[in-house]
């Protein structure tokens, strides 16, 4: 089925798709529009979106604070496909998908999501001080542009403090191939003069056949290795700090991004210059994220940046209650240190079901809490489009595994509940959620397959139940279970069921609260090891 003309992007709410049907679509802070946004530079009627000519038109209403179109100020523009569009200065970008649009587009905007996720993350680690991530970063960004575009290979270059302005060194720092292969600059051979050239001017190149024209001339090397086609645009900072190791040139420019290919014309889609043009600018903004880690200069600032991201990251995680129909639910995350690898989120679904998702991530600190950001994103735009938890965590675990993250996995656990109580669910490698029926009777629910990110085939069983009023679901991480006294003594899941059991009486909020003291208190002056994360849901009459 086509898709139709829409605005897809994140805000508050998560991931959201709006379709453009109507012949005039309106925009503004009135809750009659087609459109409905908030905030104080968001005027009622601020803008609309209607037909002309066959093609869509985005006309501002007079608004005080404007209407932008890949950062420009309009009065009338005609949207082109993967225009990037946002009203007054904080409503969340968007991206303008024409109907129709193939897969390219739907990667490349899942793949500029995972780099916002894990730029706001970025934004409170600026004092840790590791090469490591920016490594992953870099990864990330070239993977995803090579699956965007279909190129054979592609790098990175970055600028060195070395020089003023444009005048800049540009220096390798990753190459990547297809199917995540890592090729180092010592074989990576190319010519600089293409890159030179795009940091220099800022604009992208595409060259659609070096043997055409001038390029044979001045690119033997690179012809010789059967290099046909190439594709290099600036990667451009829009808004950055003022204190870094390598300060942009004066339109902001921080390095290239160059892909290229043995096929002649293979990069030639303007759908696909649009797309990477797109990553590129989030991919600035998160490559620079990462260069600010090492400007930290004492511990104080380091313990300063690591509370603020801490602080970023219980931001990320939904607000602890939510209530629904026929259930209500309190979750927390408690991590050991200032930051975590653990989160819990609710998920609104289609026809009134509500889905629950907590992961672990392997590891602890800054690289585990960057994974648990990405993972919650990449879970909140596939969910909603996956008929069942078992799909939505094969969906999940192919994204994982395809981005190859050196040593990274996650367990979790997804589960879908609807109004009639019905509950379905999936388990990849996480502790099996205890299920403590009002009459004391127990159940755990273990179908699934295995933890996300290790095997890209995995495959993924269900689940299905039905919860009646009265009936407690605890979901957890072994942050809880495992919690160790000073004689290395596990808590347990045990003592897990015997306190439900005893204390399932209470609200959701102070069962919770009461299973984590408790587990705590078993602890005593032995300091907590792990991330502790649980959900609390009790089923209740519709």
């Amino acid at each position: 089925m086509t898709e139709p003309t829409r605005l897809e992007f994140n805000d508050a709410q998560g991931r959201r798709v709006v379709r453009i049907e109507k012949e005039v679509f309106s925009i503004g802070r009135r809750s009659g529009n087609d459109l409905q946004l908030t905030g104080p530079e968001i005027s009622r009627d601020h803008a609309q979106i209607f037909q002309r000519d066959g093609k869509r038109v985005l006309r501002d209403l007079e608004s005080r604070y404007g209407s932008f179109v890949n950062g420009e100020r309009v009065t009338e523009r005609v949207l082109a496909n993967l225009d990037r569009v946002h009203f007054g200065g904080n409503s969340p970008e968007m991206l303008y998908i024409e109907q129709g649009t193939g897969s390219v587009e739907r990667v490349a905007d899942l793949a500029v999501g995972d780099l916002r996720q894990v730029s706001s993350l970025l934004e409170g680690l600026r004092a840790m001080g590791s090469s490591r991530v920016l490594d992953d970063i870099l990864a990330l960004v070239l993977d995803s542009a090579i699956d965007v575009s279909g190129a054979e290979r592609g790098f990175i270059m970055l600028a060195t403090a070395e020089g003023q302005n444009i005048q800049r060194k540009l220096e390798f720092k990753l190459g990547r191939g297809r199917g995540r292969q890592l090729l180092a600059g010592t074989v990576f051979q190319t010519s600089n003069r293409i890159p030179e050239q795009v940091f220099l001017t800022g604009r992208p190149q595409i060259v659609t056949d070096m043997l055409e024209g001038d390029w044979a001339g001045a690119h033997g090397a690179t012809i010789a290795m059967g290099i046909r086609h190439v594709l290099c645009v600036p990667l451009r900072l829009v808004h950055f700090a003022e204190t870094h190791d390598a300060v942009p040139n004066e339109e902001g420019r921080i390095g290239v991004l160059y892909l290229d290919s043995r096929d002649k014309g293979s990069l030639s889609s303007p759908v696909t210059r649009t797309a990477l043009e797109t990553l590129a600018n989030e991919a600035a903004v998160a490559i620079e994220n990462t260069r600010l880690y090492r400007e930290a200069l004492d511990k104080a600032r380091i313990e300063q940046e690591l509370n603020i991201a801490g602080d970023m990251q219980q931001a990320l995680l939904p607000p602890r209650q939510r209530r629904g129909a026929g259930f209500e639910a309190v979750g927390a995350m408690f991590p050991c240190r200032a930051i975590g690898g653990d989160f819990f989120d609710y998920l609104e679904l289609a026809d009134g079901r509500i889905g629950f998702v907590l992961c672990d991530v392997s590891g602890k600190g800054p690289s585990a809490a960057l994974m648990t950001a990405m993972i919650q994103g990449i879970f909140r735009a596939l969910a909603e489009d996956a008929h069942s938890p078992a799909l939505t965590m094969t969906l999940v675990n192919r994204v994982l595994a395809r981005r190859a993250i050196a040593s990274r996995y996650a367990t979790g656990f997804y589960g879908v509940l609807a109004p009639n109580g019905r509950f379905v669910s999936s388990n990849a490698g996480h502790n099996p959620p205890i299920v403590m029926r009002r009459d004391g009777a127990v159940h755990r629910l273990e179908k699934g397959g295995t933890p996300l990110g290790l095997f890209a085939k995995s495959a993924f069983e269900e689940e299905e139940l039905t919860l009646t009023p009265g009936d407690t679901l605890l979901l957890f991480s072994d942050g809880l279970s495992e919690a160790e006294n000073s004689n290395l003594e596990e808590f347990g899941e045990d003592r897990l069921i015997e306190t439900i059991a005893a204390e399932r009486h209470r609200e959701p909020e102070a069962l919770l609260d009461f299973l984590v003291g408790k587990a705590r208190n078993f602890a005593g002056s032995q300091p907590q090891s792990d991330d502790i994360t649980a959900l609390v849901i009790r089923c209740a009459a519709v």
